[in-house]
Order: C-alpha cells, then structure tokens, then sequence
C-alpha cells in the first residue's frame, strides 16, 4: 500500500487512527496489526516472511540474554561467547535471506557470464517491499544488544512493533531501538500530535505528488528517445528532471514517515537536510538518507577501523563501505558503478581539494550541482550500454544519430519552466523555514489544504505514482 493512495488516504489511515486513538491500552497490538494489514495489501505472500524474520531475530535476541538457572564456572567467558554466537548466526540469517531475495540472480548471473554457461540456476524472486530497509534494521538491534546499548530486552509485542511499525517499514528511516524505545512502552497521542502530523505529512505528499510525480514526466519522456541520441543540453536537462524526482520523492516519503510517526505518538528520526545546498559530495552524504549513512557509519566503517589506521586502512575502509552502500542500493553493475564513484571523490576531497570547497562557497556549490545529476544518472540507468550512450551525450560525444535535439530542448524547457522554477525553490531551505515558522497559521492550514487536494486530484486522473525507493 502507498501513502499516496487514495485507499490508503480514505479507507486505511482514518480507520486505524480511529481505533488507535480510542484503545489506547492496546497501541501496540493495533499498530503491530495494521502494519502487517499495510503491508500485506502489496505484499501478502511476504507477510510470512516479515513474521518469521521477526520471530527468529527476537529469540536469538533473548538467547544473548539468557542466564542459566544453575550456577556455572567461567560465568562471564560463556556469556560472551554465547552473544557472539548469537549475534553471528541472526546476522548470518538476515544477511542470506536479503541475498536470497535481492542479490541471488545477480551473482548466478555476473558468474554465468563470466564461465560462458549457465553454471548457477536463476531463481527470478519477487524482491519483498522494504526488505532491505527492515534487514538493517533488525540488524541494527541484534548488534545493539550485543554491545550493551539496549541493557533490557524487549518483549515479543514491542520487538515486533519496532521493526513492522507501518510510517517507517518499506522505504525507512532505519530507526534505532534506543530512539523509540520509551515511546513503544508508553506515549500519549493529543489533538496537537495529530494536527502536526497530519501537517507535516500533507507536506511531504504535495512533494511527493506535484513534484516529484510531474518532474519525473520529463525524465520518462526524453530517456523514451533513447540514452545514446540527445543533444547535449537535453542530457543534462534529463539528468537534472532525474535529480529532482528523486530528490522529491525521497524527501516527500520521508517527511510523510515523520508526519505519520507524530500521529502515532513517535518522533522518527531526520533522514533529510536540504542536500542539494551542499558545497561537497561529503556534506551531501552527511545530509542525504542520514539514517543509513549512519548505519554504514556505526556497523560497518567504525568497525573496520574508520580512519584511525592509516590513510591506506582509511582508503580501504570508505572502498568497502561505498561498494556496500551502492550494493544496498539494487542488485545490478550500475549501483556498484555508483557506489565507487562516490567513493573515488569522497577520497579525492578528503585528500586533495576537500579544504578549497569549504573555503568557497561558490565553487562548492557549483562542483555539488554539476556532480550530483551525474552520479543519479548512474543511479537511474540499469543498463549499461544505455548508461555509457548518456554520460557521452553529457560531454558531448554523440556516437548515434540526434532523436532529440535543440528544438526539443526549449520545447520541453518552456512547457516544464513552472515546474523546474518550482525545483529549484524547493530544493532550497526556504520553503522547510517557511512551513516551520508559519505552520500554524491560517494560510499555512489553508495552503496545506489546497495541496491535499491538487494531490488527490493528481492521484484520482491517473498520474504516475511509484515511489523510487521502494524497490530497495
């Protein structure tokens, strides 16, 4: 099910805020059940896969906790070994589930290929909603209690909860357990809670609907043509329909997740600051998908040792990181591709002109603005014969006939000027300002309003309306 789906807007959220608000002693049990209803709508064969994942990652959960009833020697020493043993195996699960669904036909594929037979069965598996973000997050708890950060294990209803809760289930944040552990054992839901929330996620679906949806138009439209035959000005006007698209997309569902979680009595974590004010690709990842930056961060860079070993061990460190997190992204070349770029500038700006970005807030600007599109073309094209035909059209290199050209480019530049002036506001921090010192006012309420219903318009006459990082 989709936020912004009109079952989701009428049928499914006033009902289950209606029995959440009135049953308050049964919060948990309610939101446990309505998210496994949310999902199971898109999902309902996976439904038992959540729940089984849950249920094995909750006991190996308790078996770290667990102390014999009879006195044993070397009390400690067996302790230790049994939540390694544990926190190994849950996380030896997750992990092959997760390569089951997601990357299984990638590797069979990639060595298929390079053996020049078929060596490796192909099992084509539909890819669970949300798998990767829920896995992490799963993850997240098991290495947690490993190291002390969660003293208390949950019970089975709160565990459950956690990881299943609906606003934050398929496309994130990746939240911590200590940052909702208090309000899963009791929180209040008022008026106040609900209006804001029901503010903050109208924000988030006008983004989502009238930007992202409409500018993502104009990128289906000029990739239709074909990636290899644009006139320069065309790529780059595609690649920037691209960047804005998922910027609204990602930025939209994820301030609707913080809308929906206040009306549920949570404060979901930020996983969004105005990226595209950067002035380098390390402030943009330090701003883009925070919780997941933090993730890699926490239980993969620091780990390995982060810098504290050397500028080699630190180069090694941020390669294996950046291929992970391009991996995480989607099971194909082009992600990895994507992934070791960021990787090649995040090192270049550490090492060399790192210090002349932050000295000029220009030139920071200008080399974020001019890169970023880049890169989200890498992210965008699966294939990669397509994906090389557009990084030479970028540059200028045209290996095949011009489909579209000049004409085409102001033809598009004056029917979509609205819109694009409209981006390039929004991805400033003036309109986040504007809503947090006017929120509630008049205006404010009645402009919220007038983009609820220019949403649902867009909705109910067909407009196109998947969001991008569900697929992850």
């Amino acid at each position: 099910m989709l936020f912004s789906s009109v079952g989701f807007l009428f049928w499914f959220l006033p009902i289950f805020i209606i029995i959440y608000v009135v049953l308050p002693k049964y919060r948990n049990s309610i939101l446990l059940l309505g998210s496994l209803i949310f999902y199971g709508v898109g999902e309902p064969y996976f439904v038992l896969l959540l729940l089984l994942s849950v249920l094995v990652n909750y006991a190996l959960s308790c078996y770290m906790y667990w102390e014999p009833a009879s006195p044993q020697t070397n009390r400690k020493k067996k302790a230790a070994r049994r939540k390694k043993r544990a926190l190994l195996l849950a996380v030896l699960l997750d992990l092959c589930v997760l390569f089951l669904f997601k990357y299984w036909d990638f590797a069979a594929g990639s060595v298929n290929a390079l053996a020049g037979q078929g060596l490796l069965p192909l099992l084509s598996l539909t890819l669970p909603l949300g798998i990767s973000f829920y896995t992490f997050q799963m993850i997240s708890y098991q290495i947690d209690c490993y190291c002390g950060v969660v003293e208390k294990r949950a019970d089975l209803l709160t565990y459950a909860t956690y990881v299943c809760m609906f606003p934050q289930l398929i496309a994130g944040p990746i939240v911590r357990y200590g940052e909702v552990s208090e309000r899963l054992k009791s929180r209040r839901v008022r008026i106040r809670d609900l209006e804001n929330g029901l503010k903050l996620f109208t924000f988030g679906f006008g983004l989502k609907v009238l930007l992202a949806n409409q500018i993502g138009t104009l990128w289906n439209v000029i990739m239709s043509a074909g990636a290899g035959r644009l006139h320069t000005l065309v790529a780059w006007l595609g690649a920037f329909a691209y960047s804005f698209q998922i910027y609204f997309d990602f930025w939209g569902y994820s301030m609707m997740a913080m809308g929906l979680g206040r009306m549920l009595g949570f404060l979901i974590p930020r996983n969004f600051n105005n990226p595209y004010v950067s002035r380098s690709l390390s402030e943009f990842w330090r701003r883009w998908h925070i919780t997941l930056g933090r993730w890699f961060r926490e239980y993969v860079y620091f780990p390995l040792g982060g810098n504290r070993r050397g500028r080699g061990r630190t180069v090694i460190n941020l390669f294996v990181v950046w291929t992970l997190t391009g991996l995480w992204h989607g099971a194909d070349w082009n992600f990895v591709l994507w992934g070791i770029v960021f990787f090649l500038f995040l090192t270049l700006e550490k090492g060399t002109y790192g210090k002349w970005l932050e000295r000029s807030r220009l030139l920071g600007h200008i080399y974020t603005l001019l890169l970023i599109p880049v890169t989200w073309v890498i992210f965008g094209i699966t294939d990669m014969g397509q994906l090389i035909g557009y990084l030479e059209n970028l540059i200028g290199i045209h290996r095949e006939e011009i489909l579209v050209g000049t004409t085409q480019f102001f033809r598009y530049l004056k029917e979509y000027a609205p819109l694009l002036v409209a981006c390039v506001i929004f991805i400033t921090p003036l309109p986040e300002k504007f809503y947090w010192k006017w929120k509630d006012r008049w205006f404010t309420v009645l402009l919220l309003l007038m983009v609820f219903w220019c949403s649902v318009y867009k909705i109910l006459s067909g407009s196109n309306n998947p969001f991008l990082y569900f697929r992850f």
